[in-house]
């Protein structure tokens, strides 16, 4: 029974709304596919026929098709075939007169049963709790509120308990915290239960030390190696949180490029708590992290949980070496080869009779072109090479010498772009 103030009579006057012949105290709850009538009975006091109303489903008006005039003061309607809730807080129904006052209303709710809940999955951080999660069964939920319960007992004794730490932030999970046994077995399920039926998950059978995850490994370092280009070194440590338990770690890698969000993933890194990342662009910031499976704890068979990842971590290869000419590395070979050049020179002056005028004053001619241009080698084979075309012509064959013996003696470089004598 609705009572509502009508604005011409300022007075009370009352209807009521009556679905599938029942007088409705609550807003219903409905079967998806099902079919629905309600009724709207005015109060003969208020002059209002029943042709002069009309029908609203969440705020549109239904066709008058749907409607039946069942007495001069009560109107029906029929909805065949009802779909699922488009909203968590249910489908409007209202009655209403001609000039649109609402007379008498109520929320639908139409949904399904629930189903069997599927992916049921625990894991323990570090033994210190189990955590269950879970999923709704079929489509998932039809915007009828449903209510899961986590519950669990060990396999060969004690009683059934239900999980008590329901999570506020990830629906369908649950953590038990308490009485916890380790070496020995639990039976774990999930009921769902609605207004509308039940239905129970598989049960699932596991030992906590099977299902065992840790915390991501922490101290992770990034560096280079030395000058390589490609190459980085990453380095972490084992998770504190296990350091007195009995297992083997197995540890994973990944690392992007910084404007990528493409990771490359390293499975075969084993138990080492370092590695070296290979095949890296020069020049380049890479962001890596790295994450535990703790396998086989006090000599559990089972593959372990891999543990979340670690925060990335940035570091950058070294730019790729260009050939330059700073003043400490060009310093060291610019005294090796004056001091090459000076001993050809002295070679040539002790066999090339004639010879003795020669100087440094080429070769420094030749380090002002080499500051101009990196081509140093190229430099080089221009004014130096004998087969090249500035060509030496100091005549000290056996007959020169003979012929030249007690004379003074001549060398001459000829430039053959010039044609001067030096």
């Amino acid at each position: 029974m609705v009572t509502l103030n009508d604005d011409e009579n300022q007075s009370l006057k009352s209807c009521q709304l009556d679905i599938d012949s029942l007088l409705l105290y609550h807003d219903p709850v409905l079967r998806m596919g099902s079919n629905l009538t309600a009724s709207c009975w005015v109060h003969p006091e208020l002059g209002v026929h029943a042709n002069s109303l009309f029908w609203t489903l969440n705020g549109h008006q239904l066709p008058s098709s749907l409607y039946r005039v069942l007495s001069p003061t009560n109107l029906s309607v029929t909805l065949a075939g009802l779909n699922a809730s488009r909203q968590t807080s249910g489908d409007n129904l209202v009655c209403h007169n001609h000039k649109g006052h609402i007379l008498a209303g109520s929320c639908l709710y139409v949904g399904m049963p629930p189903e069997k809940p599927v992916n049921l999955t625990c894991w323990s951080r570090n033994t210190k709790d189990l955590t269950c999660s879970w999923a709704p069964g079929g489509k998932g939920e039809t915007n009828i509120s449903t209510l899961y319960k986590l519950k669990y007992k060990l396999r060969w004794y004690g009683t059934e308990k239900e999980c008590e730490d329901y999570s506020h932030t990830q629906p369908y999970s649950c953590s038990i915290t308490q009485d916890l046994h380790l070496f020995t077995p639990y039976e774990i399920w999930v009921e769902a239960s609605n207004r509308l039926g039940r239905a129970t998950s598989d049960v699932i059978i596991l030992d906590i030390l099977d299902v065992v995850t840790t915390d991501p490994p922490s101290g992770v370092t990034v560096s280079r190696l030395g000058q390589l280009e490609d190459q980085l070194s990453v380095r972490w440590e084992a998770p504190p949180a296990l350091k007195d338990f009995l297992f083997k770690a197995k540890y994973q890698i990944r690392y992007r490029l910084e404007e990528s969000q493409d990771w490359k993933v390293m499975n075969d890194v084993g138990n080492q708590t370092s590695c070296r990342l290979a095949g890296l662009r020069p020049g380049t910031v890479y962001f890596v992290q790295v994450r535990c499976n703790p396998v086989g704890i006090y000599g559990s068979r089972k593959a372990g949980i891999w543990s979340e990842w670690s925060h990335p971590t940035a570091a950058s290869t070294p730019h790729k070496r260009l050939m330059s000419c700073d003043s400490k590395s060009s310093g060291d070979s610019n005294s090796t080869l004056r001091r090459e050049l000076k001993q050809f020179l002295g070679w040539v002056k002790k066999h090339a009779y004639g010879c003795s005028s020669m100087s440094m004053k080429l070769y420094d001619q030749w380090r002002v072109d080499m500051q101009k241009s990196p081509k140093t080698r190229n430099q080089v084979g221009k004014h130096l090479d004998l087969s090249s075309s500035k060509r030496w012509s100091c005549f000290h064959s056996s007959r020169t010498r003979k012929k030249l013996r007690g004379r003074k003696r001549h060398c001459s470089m000829k430039m053959s772009d010039s044609g001067e004598d030096i």
